[in-house]
C-alpha cells in the first residue's frame, strides 16, 4: 500500500468519527418547562381548549422523561427524539394514546396526542419553552 492511499483511508476514518461526532452532538435538548395552549377534539367533550404545561425533566442523549399536571393528577411520561433530530414521541404508562411531536426552534415546539377506541381523542399543542 502506499502513502496516499494510507493517507485517503486515515482522512476517511477521521471524517467517519468527526461526523458521529457532530450527529451526536446536535441531538436537540428538550430540558425545561414548556407552556402553552392545548386544542382537542372528541365524541364525549367536543372542542376543548387549555392550557398545558409539560416539565421535562431528565434527558440522556435522545432519551427523555417528565409530567404534566392537569385536573386529574400528573401524569409521568417518557419518550425519544428520532434520529432527523425534529421529531419526537412520548407515551405515559396509564395512557391508551401517545405523543407525537416537532422542535419547531429551540424555543418553540408542537407536541399532538391521539387516542382510539371508546375515549377517542385528538389534540395538539404548540408550547414555548418557559424555563
Amino acid at each position: 500500500m502506499n502513502t496516499l492511499s494510507i493517507t485517503a483511508i486515515a482522512l476517511s476514518l477521521m471524517i467517519m468519527v468527526s461526523s458521529k461526532a457532530q450527529a451526536e452532538e446536535i441531538i436537540p435538548s428538550l430540558l425545561g418547562t414548556w407552556g402553552g395552549e392545548n386544542n382537542t377534539v372528541s365524541e364525549k367533550k367536543g372542542y376543548k381548549t387549555r392550557k398545558k404545561t409539560i416539565h421535562i425533566t431528565e434527558q440522556k442523549d435522545r432519551r427523555f422523561k417528565g409530567h404534566f399536571t392537569y385536573s386529574g393528577g400528573r401524569v409521568d411520561f417518557f419518550g425519544v427524539v428520532y434520529p432527523d433530530n425534529k421529531s419526537f414521541t412520548w407515551v405515559s404508562p396509564g395512557s391508551r394514546g401517545f405523543n407525537h411531536g416537532r422542535i419547531l426552534t429551540k424555543e418553540k415546539i408542537s407536541a399532538c396526542f391521539v387516542e382510539a377506541g371508546i375515549d377517542a381523542t385528538a389534540g395538539c399543542a404548540t408550547m414555548q419553552k418557559i424555563k
